[in-house]
Order: C-alpha cells, then structure tokens, then sequence
C-alpha cells in the first residue's frame, strides 16, 4: 500500500489474489479502478479508514458512512468491467441525473467500462466520492453534487 496521508487502508489479503486472477490484459484496468478509489477516499476528510474486503468474491470498499462499492470484470462479459452500486440506493439514478450519458449504466446498480474507453477521471471520482460519503448526503438534492 502507498502512503495515504490520513487514510487507514484495512486490505483483505484475498483481494490481492482476486487482482491477480483477472486476465492478464484486463490487470491493469482493475487496478486503475482501485486506485481511483484510494485516491478518492484520501481527498474526503471525513474518511478516515477505508476497508477494502470481497463481497460476493469481488473487491469491495466500505466506509463508515459510506455505501458499498464493489467492482469487477466477468468472463460472461469479457470486454468490459464495472464498478457496483447498491441498486436499492439513489447512487446510479443520481449519476444519471447529473452526468447524463457521459458513462455507460447497467440499470440501477453499475457503471460500465469497455476495455478501450476512456475514462473520465473527475465524473468517476465524483461518483466514488458520493459513493463513499453517501450516508451523509443521501438527503441532499443530487447526493450534494
């Protein structure tokens, strides 16, 4: 683990080898994701440990008051991986709202890459750091945009 100024980072050494199993071509894109999650938890003051654990044998990160965020890349979905929302929660249909089709959706519960896209870095640090805080802003018009 990098240094993180503030941030307590409690890894499950199980996710390690989930990263590790993934194709070797699709490594790489998973742990762009992780990344963008360390770095976005690191930016909220509020955060101040971050668990990252498998739930349903997928990289999950868990906050205090924050709502899972799982991510993964499937085989029945080989060109593409995804990061997770709890479907029952306002967090998709919010980003929906308020970044339009700037990302790819899978109904209520996921964002969508392919393999080649482009990322949009500060949209999806917008949605992890919603993601992340989202029990404190669950109640504000569009999560606190």
């Amino acid at each position: 683990m990098g240094d993180l100024n503030n941030l307590k980072v409690i890894t499950d050494p199980r996710v390690g080898e989930v990263f590790g199993n993934y194709p070797k071509h699709v490594q790489p894109k998973m742990q762009y994701l992780r990344k963008l999650v360390l770095e976005t938890a690191e930016e909220i003051d509020e955060v101040d440990t971050l668990e990252e654990t498998l739930k349903w044998g997928e990289p999950s990160y868990l906050t205090k008051h924050g709502s899972t965020l799982r991510m993964d890349w499937k085989e029945k979905k080989p060109d593409q991986y995804a990061l997770y929302f709890k479907c029952t929660s306002k967090l998709v249909p919010t980003f929906q709202l308020v970044f339009g089709d700037t990302f790819n959706y899978e109904t209520t519960r996921a964002i969508a890459f392919g393999l080649d896209d482009e990322i949009p870095v500060v949209e999806l640090k917008k949605c992890i750091a919603m993601t992340l805080r989202y029990h404190k802003v669950k109640d504000l018009p569009l999560l606190g945009a």
